[in-house]
């Protein structure tokens, strides 16, 4: 089998916020990924995929992992980090006050490629709640990795 090749990860920042777009890495490639996260001070990992590695070295260095995975092909579908992952994002910065095509503007500047004709109609039709809030507790920035 053909080994795809895969987009960089890239670091998108709005107002307090800071998300690291990436393709799902796995158990072989994770200490990489780990010593990347710490570097960029990732808090947080939002997994979307399927889990394709083990949360303990994460969680051992202090990055709390969510799962909240989408099926492909539903609402949202994802290729290395091209679909899921850039959605959320653009949720998380229409919540915080940017218009839906600004913010796919915003992310496709980043993320070349990111989303399809379903992303972008249900971002258009998305209702911001305004419910997002941009600082922990202390003040400091949010730090999340989605793949």
């Amino acid at each position: 089998m053909a080994r795809m090749n895969l987009p960089a990860p890239v670091e998108v920042t709005y107002k307090n916020m800071r998300f690291f777009i990436t393709h799902n890495p796995t158990n072989a490639a994770l200490n990489k990924f780990t010593e990347e996260f710490k570097k960029c001070g990732v808090t947080t990992i939002v997994r979307v995929c399927e889990a394709t590695y083990g949360t303990t070295l994460v969680e051992k260095e202090g990055i709390h992992v969510l799962d909240w995975p989408f099926d492909d092909g539903n609402l949202v579908h994802c290729v290395a980090g091209l679909g899921r992952a850039p959605a959320l994002v653009a949720l998380a910065v229409i919540e915080s006050g940017m218009k839906y095509e600004d913010a796919v503007q915003f992310i496709r500047q980043k993320r070349r490629g990111a989303f399809n004709s379903k992303h972008l109609l249900y971002l258009e039709k998305y209702r911001p709640k305004m419910r997002l809030q941009v600082k922990d507790s202390d003040g400091r920035r949010n730090n999340c990795w989605i793949q």
